[in-house]
């Protein structure tokens, strides 16, 4: 189990590449690589049980990792409701995913570089109307097929588990999911839930990151498999 430090900064690995979050991270990365020995991982889901847990500031920060080991990387934004991935890395949204997804622009015309070499952003886009019908039909199927050739990695954000449909079948179609949770924040019954629907669709739950744990030095989250 690796221990990481949260910092305030929401991508750290990219203002402070030496921190000990930043390392940290480097830790998660490693251990989602670790997790399989037969299989490679190369899609994988962020989740958390609710909202405002640190999922989207941990996948961000794990692209970033990712690509500075000199993979190609996707960070996809499939929250298509409440989208922050773009925020994050100051990139626009008014084309996305959304936009493939209707057939108004092809994958090339929306993706964003994000200033960290090999690490490219596809946002949401437009918000929709029929969010987990988009998010469920065969063309996002067939997106993911092709994205998968042309990047290492492929990263997801997604709406929390317990809101929404969304993430659970965004969760299908990944190699495994990681738990984001929050100390203090979440009960423990909304975890176990929330543990329970992902597997309920044959998620592969890689492990889970506890997060926002509070320790006389730091704030600090704690990596490790499922129980």
């Amino acid at each position: 189990m690796s221990r990481l430090t949260n910092e305030r900064v929401s991508l750290v690995t990219m203002a402070n590449p030496r921190s000990n979050s930043s390392e940290a991270y480097r830790k998660l990365r490693t251990n989602i690589q670790f997790s399989s020995i037969d299989n490679q991982i190369q899609t994988v889901m962020i989740a958390s049980a609710s909202s405002g847990e640190g999922k989207t500031t941990t996948i961000g920060n794990l692209a970033v990792t990712y690509a500075q080991e000199g993979k190609k990387v996707l960070l996809v934004d499939t929250d298509l409701r409440k989208p922050a991935v773009h925020l994050m890395f100051n990139v626009p949204n008014h084309i996305g995913l959304t936009s493939v997804l209707s057939s108004q622009y092809k994958v090339t015309e929306v993706l964003r570089e994000t200033g960290v070499e090999g690490l490219h952003v596809l946002s949401s886009g437009p918000i929709p109307p029929n969010p987990s019908e988009m998010i469920g039909s065969r063309k996002m199927t067939a997106l993911l097929e092709d994205l998968k050739q042309d990047y290492d990695v492929i990263l997801f954000d997604t709406p929390p588990v317990l809101t929404v449909t969304d993430a659970l079948i965004i969760s299908s179609l990944c190699d495994g999911v990681i738990l984001v949770v929050s100390a203090g924040k979440v009960k423990k019954d909304l975890v176990k839930k929330a543990k329970a629907h992902l597997e309920h669709v044959n998620a592969r739950i890689l492990g889970a990151v506890l997060n926002n744990v509070q320790t006389p030095k730091s704030r600090n989250v704690s990596y490790g498999e499922k129980s």
